[in-house]
């Protein structure tokens, strides 16, 4: 590791096991993409690796060559993308049995997994960013968070689509008592005012 400017122990440590489950999760996908069925899906599932392996090449470079020019094509904050618009509402939700001998996921599951890994990791990504000191390693875990959660919203929406992923709905008079009982605007502060005339 390059010594011009030494890391705290917290953004190394937690960017090392980043990269690590970086690297088990692009295999992860590896499976997932041979066991899908779903062209739609496999199409998801293509582009999102492709992005994982993006952050996982900058990620060990950041590691490896901290001080030094990187060539590595840096993690973007990524545009929100819509595959499908989203269903608000239930419509004759049905969840199957797990089967505990299972040698073939399904569609749901397949997708299931992938969405709950990127919940997860834009929620630790976020909590890593918050322990850095050095700022390309903050901006490197804050950029991870972003690009986990807008992966977890591609997924949802594929889910929500094929009715894997059903969105309840509250009642129209329940939101709208729920609203109600909301205070008015809040009023800011006013400016502390300093005198320096004595």
């Amino acid at each position: 590791m390059h010594t011009q400017q030494r890391l705290a122990a917290h953004e190394f440590l937690e960017t090392k096991e980043a990269v690590s489950t970086k690297a088990a999760h692009i295999e992860l996908y590896g499976v997932l993409f041979s066991m899908a069925q779903d062209p739609h899906l496999k199409d998801i599932l293509f582009n999102q690796q492709r992005r994982m392996i993006e952050g996982y090449d900058y990620g060990v470079q950041l590691l490896q060559g901290h001080g030094v020019q990187m060539t590595a094509t840096p993690p973007h904050t990524p545009q929100l993308r819509t595959y499908e618009q989203p269903q608000v509402g239930l419509q004759q939700p049905q969840m199957q049995a797990p089967n505990p001998n299972a040698t073939q996921l399904s569609d749901a599951t397949i997708s299931t997994i992938a969405l709950n890994m990127h919940k997860a990791g834009s929620a630790i990504s976020m909590l890593w960013a918050n322990e850095c000191v050095n700022q390309p390693f903050r901006m490197y875990h804050a950029t991870s968070a972003n690009i986990c959660q807008e992966m977890a919203w591609e997924m949802f929406q594929y889910m929500n689509f094929r009715g894997y992923y059903q969105a309840p709905q509250l009642a129209d008079h329940t939101m709208n008592t729920m609203i109600q009982g909301l205070g008015g605007q809040a009023q800011p502060q006013q400016p502390y005012q300093t005198n320096f005339n004595h």
